[in-house]
């Protein structure tokens, strides 16, 4: 993004052609993204796997007990065909399972520290 005196573009808006789109497209990045973190718990889930390195579905369903292991497992799932998470299945007995973010995942650490931030703000009023 160019500093705003320098662009004729308002401030905090992306310098790019499609940012002018009148309609949500599945091609947005910011569309990609927002599908990529829906659903209660997905923000929780990925703060969990930015802690560790690795963890095995036990220890994510440990380190979030009220979530269900059906929405447990959706929530992988749904890391997982976004891209943001490897999920690894071990041979043998019993089988084990672990998660790791990709790189792609490990770049979502600064988008929820971001909503982090813009939540803490205080609301403001909007004016009539």
């Amino acid at each position: 993004m160019t500093h705003r005196t320098v662009s004729g573009t308002r401030p905090g808006l992306p310098d790019d052609a499609l940012a002018g789109v009148a309609a949500p497209s599945p091609d947005c990045p910011v569309e990609i993204t927002l599908a990529a973190l829906r659903g209660r718990w997905t923000t929780l889930v990925v703060c969990e796997l930015l802690r560790r390195d690795t963890a095995a579905y036990g220890e994510l369903a440990s380190a979030l007990p009220q979530l269900s292991d059906k929405t447990l497992t959706e929530r992988l799932t749904q890391l997982v065909a976004a891209g943001a998470v490897h999920r690894t299945r071990t041979p043998g007995w019993p089988t084990t399972v672990t998660y790791t973010l990709t790189p792609r995942g490990r770049a979502l650490g600064p988008v929820l520290q971001a909503l982090w931030d813009w939540g803490e703000l205080p609301a403001q009023p909007s004016a009539p």
